[in-house]
């Protein structure tokens, strides 16, 4: 049996790869956007979101699928090895078929061909993300390999950046960057692996088990990009590199709170999996109206801020040339606390349950609204169309996911405390609108203002109120403290 570290020391782990992610584009968006410019920059995010959407038919639905199935049995290393072995199979062979038709299809589409050689390079991602079975480490809650692997890559990849992109012409440079940033490391994960299970085939493989939920979980995450990368597709096709440019750096943020929202949820997939196949029901419940509370206690407060101030944001990370995206940023902003919600209720409730069809159903719903209304918006509204498009989808999705999961809501609903959290957020939210008016010498002193006014506000109150979460992280914070001082003064004796 695999040693299994405490949800809280996995959340930790993976809150320090989240943060991780957000320093590196934090670090490198407001460089990369200045050498390369807004047009460039807005080609590598074309066809990085290209290739991301292709990703998805080289995965099925694996990552979430493989997490599952390995976590049920994680205690019996021959039963594992089979599992991942049979999983990794599949993974290669469809990384295989995709990379082949992918490549005619670069030759076949104008907008493909433009952009040939980033899409060549990109290519390599479709082997390296099977190579690297990160399923089987998340499964296994490996969170501190997978924590220090990607903060090492991350950083090389910085280094990379500053010493080979320098003028604009370098942008192909910076896609491969990029590349290597994101799934370089995953080599390393194949080796690893076999500290945990065997890839020596010992029996028959038995694909035909895995098809039916891996496909449906592969339609869930279809329709799900399809308000994700399908948007920037929508936008370079209909309206050019130009507002691609400019969506994408009204989701910067989004997508950075959106991990840092999600950093618990990501955790808990194995643990709740592995909760309802031993019949755990007590702990399962438990563990959701605390992931349902912390996501709300981090969405709320982030999605206002960031959506009230996002002039300030855009011109402080990427420049005047970014300000056009301010609408759209302040739109797509708010959907960090739906889709937060979903990525409990979904990912972290029904799909340990075997409720995949319902996920997939709720995500086909938002794709739909989706699809429809960047059809609509994005010819008359550009970047703000697609970005009201994807607010709204989330909204639906949120709704049909809670519409499905009544009964189980029912049983936690007197612990979930939604009122509360929304109520702080918008109180602490009202000074922000008289901060942004004042004539600060520079953007810097207006973000530093409006975050301590906020944070001042949305954190007193909740002390006050002796909110759970809040109480608890002091209290942890105290003691480990109390303990250091401890230690330096029982060492300083020695």
């Amino acid at each position: 049996m695999q040693k299994v570290h405490s949800v809280k020391y996995n959340f930790i782990m993976n809150f320090i790869l989240t943060a991780s992610g957000i320093i590196f584009p934090l670090i490198t968006f407001p460089y990369i956007t200045r050498v390369i410019g807004m047009e460039r920059y807005g080609a590598v995010s074309y066809v990085t979101n290209v290739i991301n959407f292709a990703l998805l038919f080289a995965q099925l639905g694996i990552p979430t699928y493989g997490v599952r199935a390995c976590a049920k049995v994680r205690d019996d290393k021959q039963k594992l090895s089979q599992t991942a072995q049979e999983i990794l199979f599949i993974n290669m062979v469809m990384s295989l078929i995709v990379t082949v038709v992918f490549t005619g299809l670069i030759f076949a589409i104008p907008s493909f061909f433009n952009h040939k050689e980033m899409f060549f390079i990109s290519l390599a991602t479709f082997f390296l993300q099977a190579l690297g079975t990160n399923w089987l480490f998340q499964a296994l809650e490996q969170y501190d390999y997978i924590t220090v692997r990607s903060l090492v890559f991350k950083i090389i990849s910085i280094i990379l950046m500053f010493i080979l992109v320098h003028q604009s012409d370098d942008y192909i440079i910076y896609c491969a960057i990029t590349v290597f940033a994101g799934f370089g490391s995953n080599v390393f994960n194949f080796f690893r692996a076999r500290k945990y299970v065997s890839f020596h085939k010992t029996a028959p493989y038995n694909l035909r088990q895995h098809f039916k939920p891996i496909f449906i979980l592969f339609a869930q995450s279809l329709a799900i990009s399809i308000y994700t990368y399908l948007d920037s597709v929508m936008l370079g096709l209909m309206k050019g590199d130009l507002e691609v440019g400019y969506y994408t750096s009204a989701t910067k943020i989004k997508v950075i709170l959106v991990s840092l929202v999600t950093s618990l949820g990501n955790v808990l997939l194995p643990r709740m999996s592995y909760y309802v196949h031993n019949g755990m029901k007590k702990d399962f419940y438990k563990t959701m109206a605390k992931a349902f509370n912390f996501t709300l206690f981090m969405s709320v407060p982030l999605a206002l801020f960031f959506s009230i101030t996002a002039s300030n944001c855009l011109l402080f990370l990427a420049g005047g040339e970014s300000l056009p995206a301010a609408t759209a940023m302040t739109v797509i902003t708010l959907s960090v606390i739906p889709i937060g919600i979903t990525n409990v209720l979904g990912i972290q409730v029904l799909t340990p349950l075997n409720e995949e069809k319902k996920v997939l159903t709720s995500v086909i719903v938002g794709a739909v609204i989706d699809f429809v209304l960047n059809l609509i918006l994005i010819p008359f509204f550009g970047s703000t169309g697609a970005s009201v498009a994807t607010l709204v989808a989330e909204i639906g999705v949120l709704a049909m996911q809670m519409i499905f999961a009544i009964h189980i809501l029912k049983r936690v609903k007197s612990k979930i405390h939604v009122a509360k959290y929304g109520i702080c957020g918008i109180v602490a939210a009202i000074p922000l609108f008289f901060i942004n008016g004042m004539p600060l010498p520079h953007v810097v002193l207006n973000l530093l203002l409006s975050l301590v006014v906020y944070a001042g506000i949305y954190f007193g109150i909740l002390f006050v109120t002796k909110d759970k979460i809040l109480t608890e992280s002091l209290g942890s914070f105290k003691r480990k403290l109390k303990s250091k001082k401890q230690s330096d003064t029982d060492q300083k004796e020695i």
